[in-house]
């Protein structure tokens, strides 16, 4: 596989680059093309659903997708060393039903050392909201 860069070690530039991409790729909600920054052999927890390897990870984005519409993300660099990074993230989504949630979380990185994701632990909680209390506001993404 070529590298996936940037690779680590990570320095601040670096990690803040990684966290970008990532915010940009999910943002964009095209399951194959963000599984593609995942080794094939990926760990996933996600709130208490674990998911091995980037096949199950395409699944469960186009299942969260499909429930979680109109979707915007924003990722923050929180802490990285050597190949690890933590990033706190929240985004807005609605449900079928019109109800606005913003979900709140924490990540935990782990990179192999050509700069795909090998494991990636998540922890999220959902608060509803009005949708006049929305923060993002975005036109939608092809």
């Amino acid at each position: 596989m070529n590298p996936r860069l940037p690779a680590p070690p990570f320095t601040e530039a670096t990690a803040r680059q990684k966290v970008q991409a990532a915010e940009d790729a999910w943002n964009l909600r095209d399951p194959e093309r963000v599984a593609l920054a995942y080794t094939e052999d990926t760990e996933w927890r996600n709130r208490s659903e674990f998911v091995n390897g980037r096949a199950a990870v395409i699944e469960f984005l186009r299942r969260k997708w499909n429930r979680e519409l109109d979707y915007r993300l924003r990722k923050e660099l929180w802490a990285f060393i050597g190949n690890r990074i933590a990033v706190r993230f929240e985004y807005e989504w609605h449900d079928d039903s019109g109800q606005w949630y913003r979900s709140y979380g924490n990540e935990n990185w782990e990179f192999d050392e050509l700069g795909y994701m090998k494991r990636r632990f998540a922890s999220i909680n959902d608060l509803p909201i009005k949708e006049a209390d929305r923060k993002f506001r975005w036109e939608r993404k092809s």
